[in-house]
């Protein structure tokens, strides 16, 4: 998936393979959570849906509301009139918060939870089994932060998302997590994170503001250069596939030692 508002951007990232084009219009609370982190926090508009829709009529897409509030319905309802696939719910805690969510989607896109509260990931025995669910997304930036964690992939080698998974792939449903940086780059390696998402089986994973470098809005774009990136990822993904039970433990034993060593760092900061 990636992520923009650019209407030239999403046809070129779609040429050039990804699956899903995702629009972010959650504001509320944002700027406080991670206002103080080098995190993309992003300026799109319920004006950007029709505009991206038109740009990508048979593809993919997603756009991202507020969190639960009075204002959710009428949220809801502007988006729908773009037809996006796919609706999805940002901090939520509780169960009833999002049935409450699909219950207003009433099956008009598919209802997709991005589960990044402590409380929310307790509760995800209850939440998988809520009526209208297309699948889930685990959120593992703000995640970390509810649970006071030094690094953003912690619950990955914590065993936290393991488990999580494991109650997910029960319910039936797919799932995605986190984000993915080009092959290569990344204070974990985008190559590596990919390996965790082949193990666990994942789905969906959001490509990182990286994939943008070099690629603004226009005539002067260069979006050759996120179709080879796109590629490269491609490809690493098929030489991943061919990893031996060893392997696949090899490389997820590297995924723990780097977040490991990147916790200590950041922890005597």
């Amino acid at each position: 998936m990636l992520i923009t508002n650019q209407p030239d951007l999403a046809k070129a990232a779609v040429d050039a393979g990804v699956d899903r084009i995702f629009i972010d219009l959650e504001m509320l609370g944002k700027k406080e959570r991670q206002g103080h982190l080098d995190t993309l926090i992003s300026a799109h508009s319920i004006t950007d849906v029709p505009k991206v829709r038109a740009a990508i009529p048979n593809s993919e897409l997603l756009v991202r509301l507020n969190p639960p509030h009075p204002g959710i319905g009428e949220e809801i309802e502007q988006a729908l009139q773009s037809n996006p696939d796919f609706l999805m719910l940002p901090m939520f805690h509780k169960a009833a918060e999002l049935a409450d969510f699909c219950q207003q989607v009433q099956g008009r896109a598919g209802v997709i939870p991005l589960v990044e509260t402590a409380e929310a990931a307790e509760n995800l025995e209850e939440i998988v089994t809520i009526k209208g669910l297309s699948e889930i997304y685990i959120g593992l930036n703000d995640l970390h932060l509810d649970l006071k964690q030094n690094f953003i992939f912690e619950p990955l080698t914590n065993g936290m998302v393991d488990r999580m998974v494991d109650i997910i792939k029960r319910a039936g449903l797919s799932f995605g997590f986190g984000g993915i940086a080009r092959i290569g780059e990344g204070q974990l390696p985008g190559e590596l994170v990919l390996g965790e998402h082949l193990r666990l089986g994942s789905s969906s994973v959001i490509l990182s503001r990286t994939f943008h470098r070099g690629m603004i809005s226009g005539e002067f774009a260069d979006f050759g250069k996120l179709k080879y990136e796109i590629e490269k990822l491609r490809e690493s993904e098929e030489y991943l596939l061919q990893r031996s039970p060893e392997q696949v433990e090899l490389d997820r034993e590297k995924v723990n030692q780097i977040v490991k060593l990147l916790i200590q760092i950041r922890s005597k900061r």
